[in-house]
């Protein structure tokens, strides 16, 4: 197995693995301490049925079910991640964490590439260890302490999951989902401090009124994806993509119109932010 960076910020890519063939102890040892010390991995030419693919969460961490969108049939915890032809969203089209919304977000998320377009339709990744550290000292003491608090409703993430729940929705899904955590996590296996707020959830700040938090907010939201944090994956047939929810956002480019672009996604239970 060989581990490959692929930009300065953060992301690897893993080979000389194939995960048709369970793993043994010391291979999901070492992936996982991949995604620790790299933050997002990628793993090229996996051509896995959905139960391999749920083999390879399974060796993760605990898959769980999405909250609005319905998984494969026999297959609960996978769901498609799809943008179709005569589609202009694209789901989860925005800089976000996935469901910080939820009281014990993921602690990772895994998408595997089934049908990509010809051209376009990369996924950005920021580090967020990066986007906090870089903050001035005088920053990080007023951060400490304050609460974000995050909903499923804001409308610019919301419409991009409009066309899912259209055509693959739960029937029983709640309207919204709200949850208060710190805007700046200590990661339970690293113990590094990284930034947590995102542009799709965080509606504001515990304590303060929406006047006072937007300012503060619209700066961590600009701060936190500048280039220097981010890498950016170039999808292939039957790659994925594995990134630690708890320290990176992530954000699908849009800019493939016309074209089909089909997506399988786990997401791996987390703990409460501390």
């Amino acid at each position: 197995m060989e581990v490959r960076r692929i930009a300065g910020a953060l992301g690897a890519e893993i080979s000389g693995i194939d995960l048709r063939h369970k793993m043994d102890a010391s291979q999901t040892a070492a992936v996982r301490q991949a995604l620790l010390d790299h933050q997002v991995i990628f793993l090229r030419d996996q051509d896995l049925t959905p139960q391999q693919f749920l083999d390879f969460a399974r060796a993760m961490g605990t898959p769980i079910e999405y909250p609005f969108v319905k998984g494969l049939d026999g297959f609960p915890e996978i769901i498609e991640v799809k943008k179709l032809e005569h589609e202009r969203s694209n789901f989860g089209g925005i800089w976000h964490s996935d469901t910080t919304y939820l009281e014990e977000p993921p602690m990772g998320s895994m998408l595997l590439s089934r049908e990509i377009p010809p051209y376009g339709g990369d996924t950005m990744f920021a580090n967020q260890y990066l986007a906090y550290e870089a903050l001035s000292d005088t920053m990080k003491r007023l951060l400490e302490g304050l609460v974000g608090i995050s909903t499923s409703a804001k409308a610019d993430v919301s419409r991009t999951r409009e066309d899912r729940i259209k055509t693959d929705g739960k029937d029983n899904a709640p309207e919204n989902y709200i949850a208060e955590h710190p805007i700046v996590r200590t990661h339970p296996e690293t113990g590094r401090k990284a930034l947590y707020v995102n542009v799709a959830h965080t509606a504001g700040i515990k304590g303060m009124t929406d006047q006072e938090s937007a300012g503060l907010l619209s700066f961590l939201f600009e701060h936190q994806v500048k280039p220097e944090f981010t890498c950016r994956f170039a999808w292939t047939p039957n790659a994925i993509a594995f990134w630690d929810n708890r320290c990176v956002m992530h954000n699908p480019v849009n800019d493939y119109h016309g074209f089909r672009r089909v997506m399988q996604r786990i997401t791996l239970q987390g703990d409460r932010p501390r």
